[in-house]
């Protein structure tokens, strides 16, 4: 039997917003990111997610909340005045700039680091489904690849040896269990024409239907 305790068992710090930590709800620029730094150790990892909170604009002073970044993808600022913190001038950094910052802290101290993109906001939420894709999914790829990473594509690469699109079988197997996996956990009515058990889907690759749908009949 394997000794679970022979290597330390590294912490999982989840820095977001309310969507992703408990307690959360502030956006990625507030500087809140000491509190995990000063604790973080080799081996731990820090999972950050924020961008639910980060839109607008600083100016003008009187309606900036505290929380909106500054506008663009590199190293601008915004001095503003925040006038519910004594009428203080600030300086308010970009998004990509934030995590970037954040993250050289947590890699710095032997951690390892995952830029999550926001959670989806409800396309249906007003009577009509309209989805357009958040801004912040581009800032923090951008943010992943000023940082380096991702560190190696090689397996994904081996897995498409005809051009840019089409995949070995294996990867596109992999595609359509999660796809028909998706279906089963899911309350569209075509799951009940699936024919595959959910269990022959669900493991260690795909992992299991989310505990929200855990009540639809699979």
């Amino acid at each position: 039997m394997p000794d679970l305790f022979a290597h330390p068992i590294p912490t999982i710090f989840l820095a977001g917003d309310s969507t992703e930590a408990p307690g959360g709800g502030r956006n990625g620029t507030e500087g809140r990111f000491q509190a995990i730094a000063d604790l973080v150790k080799p081996g731990d990892w820090v999972i950050i997610e924020f961008g639910h909170n980060d839109g607008g604009s600083p100016y003008p002073a009187s309606s900036d909340i505290g929380r909106a970044d500054c506008p663009g993808a590199e190293n601008e600022t915004c001095p503003t005045v925040y006038s519910n913190k004594s009428y203080k001038t600030e300086i308010a950094q970009t998004y990509p700039t934030c995590l970037i910052n954040a993250s050289t802290i947590f890699l710095s101290k032997g951690a390892k680091v995952i830029l999550s993109s926001p959670a989806p906001s409800n396309p249906w939420e007003k009577g009509n489904y309209s989805y357009t894709p958040s801004i912040f999914n581009y800032y923090s790829s951008l943010a992943t690849t000023e940082l380096g990473g991702p560190k190696s594509g090689g397996i994904v690469n081996e897995n498409y040896p005809m051009d840019h699109m089409h995949t070995e079988p294996y990867l596109g197997d992999v595609v359509a269990r999660s796809f028909v996996l998706g279906l089963k956990c899911g309350t569209a009515p075509l799951a009940g024409l699936v024919m595959n058990a959910t269990s022959r889907l669900e493991g260690e690759l795909l992992g299991t239907c989310l505990s929200v749908n855990e009540t639809v009949p699979i």
